[in-house]
C-alpha cells in the first residue's frame, strides 16, 4: 500500500496519445490479450451487479441483514447457491448486494483523488516556482505516511462508516495523482503547442485547462486502473477493521470478518466474498497491465 506505484514512480515512460491513435491501441491490444478482455468483462459484470444488486438478489431483505434462524450455517445448495452465515443469511443475497459498496465506492474514491490531485499537480508542474514548493511539500506531507495508515487513522478520527472511509482514503491517495501530473506537466510546458499559446496572450488559466491536463489523461488512466483494484482491497480492509460498512450491512470485506472466526468449520462464509474480491482485483490488475502496455512506447518502436 505505501509502495509508490509504477506509473507514479517513472511517469515518462508513459507516452500521450492521440484519442485516435489510443483507441486503437487499446483494441489492438485487446484482441491479442484475451486475460485483458476476460478482466474487462467481469470488472462490467460485476459493475451491473452492484447497480442492480437490490433488485436481483434471491433474498434482498436478507441483504440488508433480515435474520432467518431456520437456515443457520446452510452450505451451498440449490436453494442457497453460496450457503448462509451464522445469521442463517443467504450468502449469494449478501455477496450481490455488498459488490454496491465493494465497487462502486472505490470508482467514486479514485475519481475524487484524481480531481483534488490532478488540478493542484498540473498548477505545480506548469507553474513552477513558490506554487511548486508549496503545492509539492503539501504533498510530500501526506506521502511521509504509509497510504493505508493514514486511512485508517483518518477513517477511526471520524467514526466508523462507509462515508467516512472512502473520505479517509480519498486524503491519502490524491497526492500520488498530483506527483504523477506534476512529473507530466513540467515535460509538457516546455511543449511547441504550449509556447505557441503563451506567445498569442493566452493565460495560464487557460493553458492548463486546455492544454495541460487533457494531455495527462493517459498516464490518469493507465495510473487510476491500478489504484482500483488497491482500493478495492484498501476498502475490504477497513471494513474488515470495522472501520467501514457496519453491521447489518452488506460489504465483501465486513462478511469477511465476520465469518473468521468460523473458517474451519464454515470455510464457505468467508471464502465467498473473499473468492469475488479477488476475482474483481485480479481483473483490474488485468486490464491495468494492458493498458500499461498500450501507452508504454517501448511496445512500439
Amino acid at each position: 500500500m505505501s509502495a509508490l506505484p509504477a506509473a507514479v514512480a517513472a511517469p515518462d515512460s508513459v507516452e500521450v496519445l492521440p484519442p485516435l491513435a489510443g483507441r486503437r491501441r487499446i483494441a489492438a491490444v485487446l484482441r491479442k490479450d484475451p486475460a485483458a478482455l476476460a478482466g474487462l468483462t467481469v470488472i462490467a459484470l460485476f459493475l451491473l451487479v452492484a447497480i442492480a444488486g437490490p433488485w436481483i438478489a434471491p433474498y434482498p431483505a436478507q441483504g440488508a441483514g433480515v435474520v432467518d434462524p431456520n437456515t443457520l450455517t446452510l452450505p451451498p445448495s440449490a436453494a442457497h447457491p453460496f450457503g448462509t452465515d451464522d445469521l442463517g443469511r443467504d450468502l449469494l443475497s449478501r455477496v450481490t448486494i455488498g459488490a454496491r459498496p465493494t465497487v462502486l465506492v472505490p470508482f467514486a474514491v479514485v475519481i475524487l483523488a484524481v480531481s483534488i490531485g490532478a488540478p493542484l499537480g498540473a498548477v505545480a508542474g506548469y507553474l513552477g516556482g513558490w506554487a511548486d514548493r508549496i503545492i509539492m511539500r503539501l504533498t510530500d506531507l501526506f506521502l511521509a505516511f504509509p497510504s493505508l495508515l493514514l486511512a485508517m487513522a483518518i477513517a477511526a478520527a471520524l467514526g466508523p462508516s462507509l462515508t467516512h472511509a472512502a473520505i479517509a482514503l480519498v486524503v491519502s491517495w490524491w497526492p500520488w495523482y498530483t506527483r504523477l501530473v506534476r512529473g507530466v506537466a513540467s515535460s509538457l510546458r516546455q511543449r511547441d503547442f504550449v509556447e505557441a499559446a503563451r506567445s498569442i496572450g493566452v493565460t495560464n488559466r487557460t493553458i492548463i485547462r486546455r492544454h495541460i491536463l487533457p494531455n495527462t489523461i493517459t498516464p490518469i488512466l493507465v495510473q487510476a486502473s491500478v489504484d482500483l483494484g488497491i482500493v478495492v482491497l484498501a476498502m475490504g480492509g477497513l471494513a474488515f477493521l470495522g472501520l467501514g460498512t457496519q453491521p447489518p450491512g452488506a460489504d465483501w470485506g465486513l462478511m469477511i470478518s465476520e465469518g473468521r472466526a468460523s473458517v474451519l468449520s464454515f470455510w464457505w462464509i468467508s471464502a465467498v466474498p473473499g473468492l469475488a474480491m479477488l476475482l474483481l482485483v485480479m481483473s483490474f490488475n488485468l486490464v491495468g497491465d494492458a493498458l500499461r502496455d498500450v501507452f508504454d512506447p517501448r511496445q512500439y518502436r
